[in-house]
């Protein structure tokens, strides 16, 4: 199946980016499975496609006092809470329910991407993923991971660059 139709490509296809597709069988042992059952959806994506999961982020919704923020945090770490509150000049933040994330993003959980979302929200890009020349972000869908510089991330989604993970 082709990742091609996903808003997340659509955008980037919209904005003349450079992006390399990774697609995977999402419930494929090699993804976890069996053999892995232990490990978290990012650290089977990471298995799955050989590649260092400090490279691979995933996009997190939060509420921060009440408003909804995307957070791109590398799948090997946690979103700080806090560091993601004090980024966008909150107070507090707690991760969003579910529901409220999949109908702003309009991806379900596990395939949120940054990029085409029905709803854009402010963006906070954790600092670390400066420290790679690529790194792979969601295209859409579990499954799907689209690899580009860190920079066009951020710029992209307008994002504010901060340490928002431990």
């Amino acid at each position: 199946m082709s990742g091609r139709g996903t808003p997340a490509i659509q955008a980037l296809d919209r904005a003349r980016v450079a992006y390399v597709v990774h697609e995977y069988d999402a419930g494929a042992p090699t993804a976890g499975g069996p053999k892995a059952p232990h490990l978290g959806y990012g650290e089977r994506t990471a298995l799955a496609l050989g590649i260092d999961p400090g490279r691979i982020f995933k996009t997190l919704i939060a509420s921060v006092d009440g408003r909804l923020v995307a957070a791109v945090v590398a799948v090997d770490r946690e979103l700080d809470l806090k560091a993601l509150a004090g980024a966008v000049g909150g107070r507090r933040a707690e991760m969003a329910d579910p529901a409220a994330a999949e109908r702003s993003s309009g991806y379900v959980v596990g395939g949120i991407s940054p990029f085409g979302q029905k709803r854009t929200l402010p963006t906070v890009v954790d600092a670390g993923a400066l420290a790679h020349a690529t790194i792979l972000v969601s295209g859409g869908r579990r499954g799907l991971q689209v690899e580009l510089p860190p920079a066009d991330v951020v710029r992209l989604t307008r994002a504010t660059v901060a340490p928002i993970a431990r």
